[in-house]
C-alpha cells in the first residue's frame, strides 16, 4: 500500500448539514461537497452556517477539485463562498451546476467558476484521484455517491441516498455497481446516516404520487401546494395530478421559481404546454382550475405561503375554502414555526393538510434495512458513518458491525479529526481546524461568540444604556447621566428603574472623580459592577450595560 490515506470530515458531523469531507493522499486533496446550514434561534442575525476553511487554506496549492454530489443546500450552499477564496475546478452532475449556476451568479462568480459537468456512470481524474459517478435515488434528481479511487484503495462515499424501486424520475439506484465494487475491494466506506435510527424502508417517492391524487380528486376549491424546492420528482408528480383534473399551476417564491427555470432548461421535468400560468392569472380562473406551487414548507417567515398565511402576499389571499398540503416534514428545529404556520392558515377558515394527517411526504434518505443492504454489496474493509448527529452515527455504526465489519474496523468520526489509513491498519488521527463560520448579509467570519453572547443577552435579558459627557481629564462631570433601560420591564417600572440608576451613576462618576480616576475604562467597569449588582437585587435579571462617556 502507498503512504497514507486520509479522510478529514470537516463538516456534516454531529449534524444533518454543512457537509464538507476531504480526501488527502499523496501531498493531494479532493474535496467532496460544500454545503451549509442555517443558523438555531439563539444565533441572532445569523443568516447561514458554512464550514471554516481554515485548515484548506493552508493546503491550497494541493486542492486538486472539489466534487459535489446533489444539490441540496447541505452539499452545494458554502461553494460560492468557498470559490471566493479558492482557484479549483468543480465536478457534478448536470442538475447541480444549473443549481449551482444559479448561486454562483448571485455572488457574481459565474464568470471565474470552473464547472465541469459529469454524468452518473462516467469517470474523472483529478492528480492521483479517480472518482466514478454512481446514480443513486434521492429527493432530488441527479444525485450521485462516488467510488473514489486513491492510491490505498478505493472509498465508497455514498452521500445521501434511499433505495427506491418505483421512482418518480430516472431509473433505480444502480445497486449492481455497489456490488460490483464490493466484489473487487473496498477500502473505506463513508456513508449516510439521516435515517439510521430509523428501522425498516423508506416508502417510495411515488407513494406521495397516490396521496396528492386522492386529495386532488375530492376538492372543488383552490389548492395551494408548498414542498421543499429542490424536490423535483415531487414537483412532477404535483404538476401530473393537477394536470390530471384539469388544474392550471401557478408558481410563486422565488427558490422554487429558480429551480423550475433550472429543471425546464435542462429537460429534467415533464410539462404539458399551457400547463403553467402566472399568478396574476388566478383571479381569471375558477377555484377549482387552479393548483399553485409555492415555497414556506419550513414556515419560513419571509417565503410566499408564510405571507399568504399572515395577509402580505402581494397577489394571493387564502381563506375559506382553500385546501393546503404541506408536502414536506419539518427539519429539526423549525416544529413550532411550522405549527405556528398551520394554525394562521387554519385560522384563515384553511383546510390544511400535512404529514401527520396523510401520506404527504416521504424521506429521501435510507432506513436502516437499506443501509445493511448497501453495507452488504460493498462489504468495506472499514466503515465510517457520515451525516448526522452523534446518534445516527452510533446507530450506523452498530448497523455496520452488525454487517460484519469488524468492531474496531468502525469508526465515529469526530469534526476535523481525520481517519488514517495505512498499510499497517486504520486510526483516527489528530484533529486539525474545523468548525463553523457565521455569514450575516454579505459578511463572512466577522461574527464571533463574543458578539453572539452580547445578542443573546440583549434578547434575553435587556439592555441598559448609561450616557454621559465628563471632561477631557475626567475631572468633572458637566452632562448627564441619562440612563435608558429596555427589554426587561414594563414601560412604567423602567421609568422608575430609570431614576434610581441615575441617581446610582452619579453617585458613581462622582465617586471616581474624587478618587481620582483619569482613564474612561476605569470609570465604565464601576459603572457596570455598581449598576448590575443594583439592577439584580431590584429585578432579579443581569441585563447588558452599556455606559456611553463623551467628551466636552
Amino acid at each position: 500500500m502507498a503512504d497514507k490515506l486520509k479522510i478529514i470530515p470537516l463538516g456534516g458531523i454531529d449534524e444533518v448539514g454543512k457537509n464538507l469531507t476531504a480526501y488527502e493522499s499523496s501531498g493531494e486533496i479532493l474535496l467532496v461537497d460544500c454545503g451549509l446550514t442555517f443558523p438555531e434561534e439563539e444565533l441572532f442575525g445569523v443568516d447561514l452556517v458554512i464550514p471554516d476553511f481554515s485548515y484548506l487554506r493552508k493546503q491550497k496549492r494541493f486542492i486538486r477539485g472539489l466534487v459535489i454530489t446533489h444539490g441540496h443546500e447541505d452539499h452545494i450552499g458554502a461553494v460560492a463562498f468557498f470559490l471566493k477564496e479558492f482557484d479549483c475546478p468543480v465536478y457534478c452532475t448536470r442538475l447541480t451546476a444549473g443549481l449551482l449556476e444559479v448561486k454562483l451568479e448571485e455572488h457574481n462568480l459565474l464568470h471565474k467558476a470552473d464547472v465541469h459537468v459529469i454524468d452518473a456512470g462516467r469517470s474523472v481524474r483529478l492528480g492521483v484521484f479517480g472518482v466514478e459517478f454512481i446514480h443513486v435515488n434521492h429527493s432530488i434528481a441527479d444525485a450521485v455517491s462516488l467510488a473514489i479511487t486513491t492510491p490505498q484503495g478505493v472509498c465508497v462515499h455514498t452521500s445521501d441516498f434511499k433505495i427506491d424501486t418505483t421512482p418518480v424520475g430516472g431509473p433505480m439506484i444502480d445497486l449492481a455497481r455497489f456490488g460490483q465494487l464490493g466484489s473487487q475491494g473496498v477500502l473505506v466506506m463513508l456513508s449516510d446516516s439521516t435515517n439510521a435510527e430509523r428501522p425498516g424502508y423508506t416508502m417510495s417517492e411515488r407513494t406521495v404520487g397516490e396521496s396528492l391524487d386522492v386529495l386532488f380528486r375530492n376538492c372543488d376549491n383552490r389548492i395551494v401546494v408548498t414542498t421543499f424546492a429542490s424536490n423535483v420528482h415531487r414537483l412532477q408528480q404535483i404538476i401530473d395530478t393537477a394536470v390530471r383534473y384539469g388544474r392550471k399551476v401557478a408558481i410563486t417564491g422565488r427558490s422554487m421559481e429558480n429551480i423550475l427555470r433550472v429543471c425546464i432548461q435542462l429537460d429534467r421535468i415533464d410539462i404539458p404546454q399551457g400547463t403553467i400560468i402566472e399568478v396574476s392569472q388566478i383571479r381569471s380562473l375558477p377555484k377549482e382550475k387552479v393548483c399553485i406551487i409555492t415555497t414556506g414548507s419550513q414556515g419560513e417567515p419571509m417565503s410566499a405561503l408564510y405571507r399568504m398565511a399572515f395577509g402580505a402576499h402581494r397577489q394571493i389571499e387564502v381563506g375559506a375554502g382553500d385546501r393546503i398540503i404541506i408536502s414536506a416534514s419539518p427539519i429539526p428545529g423549525n416544529e413550532k414555526t411550522i405549527s405556528t404556520l398551520i394554525n394562521e392558515l387554519m385560522r384563515r377558515g384553511c383546510d390544511v393538510i400535512y404529514e401527520k394527517l396523510a401520506d404527504i411526504h416521504v424521506s429521501g434518505h435510507a432506513c436502516q434495512e437499506e443501509l445493511k443492504i448497501l453495507l452488504g454489496l460493498v462489504k468495506p474493509k472499514y466503515f465510517m458513518p457520515l451525516h448526522g448527529e452523534y446518534k445516527m452515527l452510533k446507530a450506523h455504526a452498530s448497523l455496520a458491525r452488525q454487517c460484519g465489519v469488524g468492531d474496531k474496523d468502525v469508526f465515529i468520526p469526530e469534526l476535523g479529526r481525520p481517519l488514517e489509513v495505512s498499510a499497517s491498519g486504520a486510526k483516527l488521527g489528530t484533529a486539525v481546524p474545523a468548525g463553523r463560520v457565521f455569514v450575516e448579509g454579505g459578511v463572512v467570519g466577522d461574527v464571533d461568540a463574543t458578539i453572539l453572547h452580547d445578542r443573546k443577552t440583549m434578547a434575553e435579558d435587556g439592555i441598559v444604556v448609561v450616557a454621559l459627557t465628563m471632561e477631557s481629564d475626567c475631572s468633572r462631570l458637566t452632562a448627564g447621566p441619562d440612563v435608558h433601560a429596555r427589554g426587561f420591564l414594563s414601560a412604567k417600572d423602567a421609568d422608575l428603574l430609570s431614576t434610581e440608576l441615575r441617581i446610582r451613576a452619579s453617585a458613581v462618576v462622582d465617586q471616581c472623580v474624587n478618587a481620582g480616576y483619569t482613564d474612561w475604562a476605569t470609570i465604565k467597569v464601576r459603572l457596570r459592577g455598581e449598576l448590575s449588582d443594583y439592577i439584580y437585587k431590584k429585578s432579579k435579571r443581569r441585563p447588558m450595560i452599556l455606559p456611553i462617556i463623551m467628551e466636552e
